[in-house]
């Protein structure tokens, strides 16, 4: 079914994943043609909340985290798991991808909050620094999400610096969903999970070959082809937690013996990883634990779930999709002259503010007009209540998004 009131020209049919839905934490796709949604999960929330606020004392330069990648590596692979979560669910439901749907989505999501950053940030950009040259064609490579490859090639945009990871996710929803069929079309029942480890294998081999091609870090560290690996690591994730395979649930069951090692490696690791390790190996385990802590929160209970259930961490991931647009151009312009521990409570204050206004002018009317009926949108929009990761919404990706 198709919101839009029209199908697609063409819709793959999926007889891998037509049978009877067993898994009971996800909704199956409504009579009425909404999208599919995944059960509420607090911790994941939580979970987006400590991404940005890695990501923050990484860009506000504080020590162990300075140049650090764990926030971004955590929200590609939230953003895999999530995403490839709701596109299985709506295969086995339904048969098929409504294509159609799910981009429609992701641009009323992601783009109206992005086009107002950028508008604001042509306008403020040239008085807070006036020797910049390059903000509007920043700001197009950044609107067109090709800041990836626009930083790995050219150089540009530098003051934007942080779009890059959104041009990586944007890239993988373009690919994956098509991709994914294709992969479940031709895959033996309950094995799609072979294939998907397989990309997730290459995927690293292939930026190893960059690396060992010895070229320069930036040339690697910020494009889609070369850091889809965390991305991937969610997808596998998600297909292990959908077919359920007899080795995957023995290892759930000794989960526990080494969580709290494997949470621990990346901040020990960060004592002594160049540029070239953290290529090679670092971000390997840096996806590692962040799939452990996703997996472990699954269960909805323990003491992990717990923590990152708590309400501010819940309130922050919420708002994390605008705080990440915003944060960088904020503490860029306040690390200049406080030290890093003001930088990131001031950071994190201003770009909640910002992403909170933002949230209720711009972007929850945005949704509202996606999720209404055609006969619905003049004049009274459907009901969107709650933020983006509410109970019942549509969580497609890791940064609050819906």
């Amino acid at each position: 079914m198709n919101t839009a009131g029209a199908r697609p020209a063409q819709q793959w049919r999926c007889r891998v994943l037509a049978d009877k839905m067993d898994n009971p934490r996800v909704n199956p796709l409504s009579h009425d043609g909404r999208a599919p949604s995944l059960a509420y999960n607090s911790a994941l929330d939580g979970l987006r909340g400590v991404a940005i606020l890695l990501v923050i004392l990484s860009h506000a330069h504080a020590p162990l985290f300075d140049g650090a990648f764990y926030g971004v590596d955590l929200f590609f692979v939230l953003s895999g798991f999530l995403i490839t979560s709701l596109l299985l669910q709506e295969l086995q439901s339904n048969g098929r991808l409504d294509y159609w749907r799910f981009y429609r989505r992701r641009f009323f999501r992601l783009m109206p909050a992005l086009a107002l950053f950028l508008a604001a940030y042509c306008v403020f950009a040239p008085l807070l620094w006036p020797d910049l040259t390059d903000v509007y064609s920043d700001a197009l490579v950044s609107l067109l999400y090709l800041a990836d490859y626009g930083i790995a090639f050219f150089d540009s945009p530098d003051t934007l610096l942080h779009m890059w990871s959104l041009s990586v996710e944007e890239h993988f929803y373009l690919v994956w969903p098509p991709l994914l069929v294709v992969l479940a079309r031709f895959t033996p029942r309950g094995a799609l999970w072979r294939p998907v480890l397989g990309l997730l294998v290459l995927a690293w081999a292939w930026r190893v070959l960059w690396v060992a091609q010895g070229q320069q870090f930036y040339e690697i560290f910020f494009r889609f082809d070369t850091r889809a690996t965390g991305l991937l690591a969610g997808s596998l994730l998600a297909t292990l937690l959908h077919e359920q395979p007899a080795w995957f649930q023995a290892l759930r069951q000794r989960l526990h013996h080494f969580m709290w090692v494997v949470l621990a490696v990346p901040l020990l690791m960060a004592q002594s990883w160049d540029d070239m390790n953290a290529m090679l190996w670092g971000m390997t385990v840096v996806e590692c634990a962040a799939l452990v802590v996703l997996l472990a929160v699954q269960q909805h209970r323990g003491a992990l779930h717990q923590m990152l259930s708590a309400p501010a961490l819940m309130l922050v991931g919420k708002l994390s999709y605008g705080i990440y647009l915003w944060h960088y151009p904020v503490v860029r312009y306040l690390r200049a002259d406080l030290p890093w521990p003001a930088v990131v409570v001031l950071g994190l204050l201003i770009s909640a503010a910002l992403a909170a206004l933002s949230y209720y002018t711009v972007e929850r009317w945005a949704m509202r007009w996606r999720d209404a009926r055609p006969a619905q949108r003049k004049p009274a929009p459907v009901r969107t209540a709650r933020p983006a990761t509410a109970r019942g919404s549509l969580a497609l990706s890791a940064r609050g998004e819906r």
